[in-house]
């Protein structure tokens, strides 16, 4: 494949870039991503890991500069004195209290990066039942709660007799 930049050399770089959920593929040489400013890998001026976290560790979310609560600045752990600003150089924490700390901050990294701010984990098909029955029965009664806030009070008696048919089923499994 030839690069779409110079049309001269082969390409050897090849790009997807989503934004906005528009995906756009480029295909171009080491010279012409150069020129563009795009980081190769393996070079000096590489893509690190470490500078990924780093950037997504600077993430302030917005209702932050509203003046409540500290600063990234100031944030420190009051058990080990690790700064926020430190742990966002460093991409690890002191101890374990660091977490209970710095969770303000750290849960919109979570959700940006993983979606969630809870870790389900996968479950086995053969042996996994009992938990995605729990799984689902969790579920229904969050939905549950939603309908009834909504007056949605028909469908909301749908879903309570099927958890209540989930539960019996799960109870004598």
């Amino acid at each position: 494949m030839i690069c779409q930049e110079c049309g001269k050399r082969p390409a050897t770089l090849h790009f997807t870039k989503i934004v906005n959920g528009e995906k756009t593929e480029y295909h171009i040489c080491e010279s012409c991503a150069r020129e563009k400013g795009e980081s190769i890998p393996g070079v000096g001026s590489g893509f690190s890991i470490h500078s990924l976290l780093s950037g997504l560790l600077d993430f302030e979310p917005a209702s932050s500069g509203s003046g409540i609560g500290p600063s990234l600045q100031t944030l420190r752990c009051d058990e080990c004195g690790l700064t926020y600003a430190q742990f966002s150089k460093i991409g690890r924490f002191g101890c374990s209290e660091c977490y209970r700390k710095f969770s303000e901050r750290l849960d919109p990294l979570l959700k940006r990066v993983h979606g969630n701010t809870v870790h389900v984990g996968k479950i086995p098909k053969r042996s996994g039942s009992r938990i995605q029955t729990k799984r689902e029965i969790e579920r229904l009664r969050r939905e549950l709660q939603s309908r009834i806030e909504r007056e949605e009070f028909e469908y909301a008696a749908k879903l309570r007799d099927k958890i209540r048919d989930l539960e019996r089923r799960f109870a004598e499994s």
